[in-house]
């Protein structure tokens, strides 16, 4: 078919309001006007909304619960919170190569789903049993093991559901918007920002409500409300059903995309010896023209492989440059909140706000920029740069990693005088007092936090989906989310190995279970410094990048 055919062809179908390469819940070709769109994306929103709902009220306050019924120290409980956030966040790896290559994105959502909710139910019994047991030889109170076999089976089940369901669900959300189209394109990207922006007031109520019932009414409770939320969520999914658009490749067995990428690599260094000119007519005119050592393996593999590993292989330095981010994003629930656990959080002679709770002003900052970024901030760049985004997904990602900056400078300055004011009221072997400075001093560096998250995070989800082949998005957006997994094991690694060479000689820890005599402000400093580099060699391999058109 020559180019002006093909062209006419796809006009056609644009005005029939035929959708190609796309089928609804019947399996018959997709109509523009009856499925897909924002029509179908509220049902998705929802689902995303409630599941976040769940995820964040088990996640926000779990170093609360290591520390406080499971009785772990404070480097234990962050290395904890920090494993599990990273398996939740890297597992998507796994779901979205078998979304992409076996069960397809709606199968795959429908399943996790399933081991989502079995997870949550089982974290809510695990909390009903009795923390404390006697050691039948020593008779000194303990944790009881059945509490806390039962506690982290269900919490890695729930990391497993909650890996596939996120990834999917978001791939499948703007896979409703058609690329072809001017209009859903465009909406496409408001659908990114939007989409977000509802995420986190799900999170933002979860935050306020579940944080307060754990530690002021009953952690089964609390655990309870997550669990009923993801049910929901589940309901508003299945209840779309009829309005989705399905790709033509919904459920088709393919090769598992790790393996066709694999394949090309291997299949490059076989023919390494080849000459260009023995390759060049295997290569297709419309090739790519970086990384041109993957050519040789159009010598045994199809050229589509070749290029979806070109794509892939084009990510890595992007990614290897935000993990420092991901990283930064691991503190927020774990010595953030372990921060505002010792001061002064009273707002009546009777009510104590939960230091967890102090992350809701990371919602609040990514609730009131959203709109000021999609109504103000991209109208006026677009003005300048004539972008239909404004300015790339790339400036905006770089943009989020230098603000993290600021919010790490803030936080060290602020634990400084949190340390100062401990030791002029003589607190400094009194850990469990309260230090009399006002929580309120956390604010500035989580609202800098949310805002930075809001550049990075969206950016990097769209960055992600838009740069790979079509075949390959759950994969693409699985990389954007292990950035988030594979800082969360970084970080816990971090504190493991400076746990273990600060706590030497006699020398007091900088995760010292009394924080009135630990430095988390160094800390701070180390990974401000981390991000720095992290930016400057991000800007470097930004300026080189050649964006792809992923039809």
């Amino acid at each position: 078919m020559s180019i002006s055919e093909a062209a006419d062809e796809a006009g056609t179908t644009l005005l029939n309001g035929i959708v190609d390469s796309s089928v609804d819940f019947r399996g018959k070709p997709s109509v523009r006007f009856t499925s897909g769109g924002w029509r179908s994306s509220g049902y998705i929103i929802g689902a995303e909304v409630a599941e976040k709902f769940a995820y964040l009220g088990i996640a926000s306050n779990l170093i609360t619960y290591f520390t406080g019924p499971l009785e772990m120290s404070t480097a234990s409980a962050a290395s904890n919170v920090n494993l599990w956030l990273g398996t939740a966040a890297f597992l998507p790896l796994i779901w979205g190569s078998i979304a992409d290559s076996f069960l397809g994105r709606y199968r795959t959502i429908l399943l996790t789903s399933s081991l989502y909710i079995l997870g949550l139910g089982l974290l809510t019994f695990s909390a009903t049993i009795p923390s404390l047991r006697k050691d039948q030889e020593t008779l000194v109170s303990c944790v009881s093991n059945l509490k806390v076999t039962i506690f982290f089976s269900a919490l890695y089940l729930i990391a497993i559901g909650e890996g596939g369901f996120k990834v999917c669900i978001r791939a499948f959300g703007a896979d409703q918007f058609d690329e072809q189209d001017p209009k859903e394109s465009k909406a496409k990207s408001v659908y990114f920002n939007w989409s977000y922006f509802a995420r986190s007031a799900g999170i933002l109520t979860t935050r306020l409500i579940s944080n307060y019932v754990q530690e002021n009414l009953s952690w089964a409770l609390g655990f309870g409300i997550p669990c009923l939320s993801m049910m929901l969520s589940l309901f508003l999914f299945l209840l779309g059903t009829h309005t989705y658009r399905f790709s033509t490749g919904e459920g088709r067995k393919h090769t598992n995309p790790f393996v066709r990428i694999g394949r090309v690599f291997v299949a490059a260094a076989k023919n390494r010896q080849q000459t260009s000119s023995e390759t060049y007519l295997l290569v297709p005119t419309e090739s790519s023209k970086t990384f041109r050592f993957l050519d040789r393996a159009a010598i045994s593999c199809d050229s589509r492989e070749v290029e979806e590993a070109k794509a892939v292989l084009s990510l890595v330095p992007i990614w290897m440059c935000c993990l420092v981010f991901g990283i930064v994003y691991a503190q927020s629930p774990t010595f953030f909140t372990k921060q505002g656990s010792t001061m002064d959080r009273s707002i009546s002679s009777t009510l104590l706000v939960p230091a967890a709770t102090l992350q809701c002003f990371i919602n609040l900052s990514i609730l009131a920029f959203i709109p000021i970024y999609d109504r103000l901030f991209v109208p006026m760049a677009r003005s300048i740069t004539h972008r239909p985004a404004g300015i790339t997904t790339l400036q905006r990602i770089s943009t989020g990693i230098f603000l993290s900056i600021p919010s790490l400078v803030i936080a060290a300055l602020v634990e400084m005088k949190r340390l100062k004011t401990a030791r002029d009221h003589g607190l400094v072997d009194s850990p469990e007092a309260t230090v009399p400075m006002s929580v309120c001093w956390l604010i500035p560096q989580y609202v800098l936090y949310g805002v930075s998250d809001v550049f990075t995070m969206v950016g990097l989800q769209e960055f992600f989906y838009g740069q790979v082949p079509v075949e390959l998005r759950s994969l693409g957006l699985s990389l954007y989310l292990s950035v988030v997994g594979i800082g969360n094991f970084l970080s816990s690694f971090m504190v493991a190995v400076i746990e273990k060479a600060t706590s030497q000689s006699g020398q007091v820890s900088w995760f010292a279970n009394n924080l009135n005599q630990a430095h988390l402000d160094y800390f701070y400093w180390l990974l401000a410094c981390l991000s720095s580099v992290a930016f400057v060699s991000f800007v470097y391999f930004a300026k080189s990048y050649v964006y792809k058109n992923p039809k």
